[in-house]
């Protein structure tokens, strides 16, 4: 009789814009050629999501965060070759989403003598039109992929003085580095928006605000990647207000966010197009009409 195997393994489709974290799997395993997700077999008495972190460390060095779902893929081979030897083999892997930090370094190998060669980002359309040779998971699991919808609320303040306006860069965290933004960020559960709005003042230039009337609501939907690494198919919707602030210049006070500068800009920059500003931007500047 052939010997029955069965394997549990979990693994992550970790996508950023058009391409994909995958590993080449070793000429311990085959001799050809193929690419699948980062993952592996999960221990005794392991947590499968903990099992996804501590192979995608191994197989690119790269420290993954996954989500709290996961699909089920199950392959039943009753002729297949494992160790030399012919079994009765029945997978089920476990496919996580997962993500890396938006500036993490490189992949590379760090368990060596292992089931992975090489780890690497591969366009997306090479993988899907069989230029990479892969796995059939990765084409299972890229089949049932679905990128994350987040609709966002935030609230910001339009702050005039002199000619200019208050502003805040965003970092290299943020999808569009160096680009210029209102003061302002996502409205916390509970928060009321004019709250926020405070809060972020302080928090992004490091001054103290006053609320004054509601401007203007844009939206802006779009697909990317987040600070955090993970790609999302964003809903923004933006409420803007009329604000003043207290004595004192502009500075930034927290950090390792999606903020590395507030400054007093002139309105005539905006308007030259010398400098890069959202749309957020141009909206309140219409709305107050200067």
């Amino acid at each position: 009789m052939t010997q029955q195997v069965q394997r549990v393994a979990a693994y992550a489709v970790i996508v950023r814009g058009e391409m994909i974290l995958l590993s080449r799997l070793s000429r311990r395993v085959t001799r050809n050629e193929l690419w699948s997700l980062p993952g592996g077999g999960v221990e005794h008495g392991e947590d499968p999501a903990d099992a996804v972190v501590r192979e995608v460390a191994e197989e690119t060095g790269l420290a993954v965060t996954v989500g709290e779902t996961a699909r089920i893929f199950s392959l039943h081979l009753d002729d297949a070759w494992r160790r030399g030897r012919r079994v009765d083999a029945h997978s089920i892997r476990i496919v996580y989403e997962g993500w890396v930090p938006a500036d993490a370094p490189e992949p590379h190998v760090v368990e060596v003598d292992g089931s992975t060669a090489e780890a690497a980002w591969k366009p997306l359309a090479e993988v899907l039109d069989g230029t990479v040779p892969t796995a059939s998971l990765v084409t299972e699991a890229l089949a049932a992929y679905r990128i994350r919808q987040r609709q966002r609320p935030a609230a910001y303040a339009c702050v005039v003085r002199d000619d200019q306006i208050l502003l805040t860069r965003t970092s290299d965290l943020a999808p569009n580095p160096g680009t210029w933004h209102l003061p302002g960020g996502g409205i916390d559960h509970g928060e009321s928006p004019t709250d926020t709005v405070v809060r972020e003042l302080a928090e992004e230039c490091g001054l103290e605000g006053t609320v004054g009337s509601l401007l203007t609501v844009v939206d802006h939907h779009f697909v990317g990647t987040a600070p955090n690494g993970r790609e999302e198919d964003f809903h923004a919707i933006g409420i803007i207000y009329r604000a003043t602030v207290g004595p004192g210049e502009p500075r930034v006070v927290e950090t390792g966010g999606t903020t590395d500068l507030a400054a007093w800009i002139p309105l005539a920059d905006i308007a030259s197009g010398s400098i890069k500003v959202y749309g957020l931007v141009h909206a309140a500047i219409a709305a107050i009409g200067v």
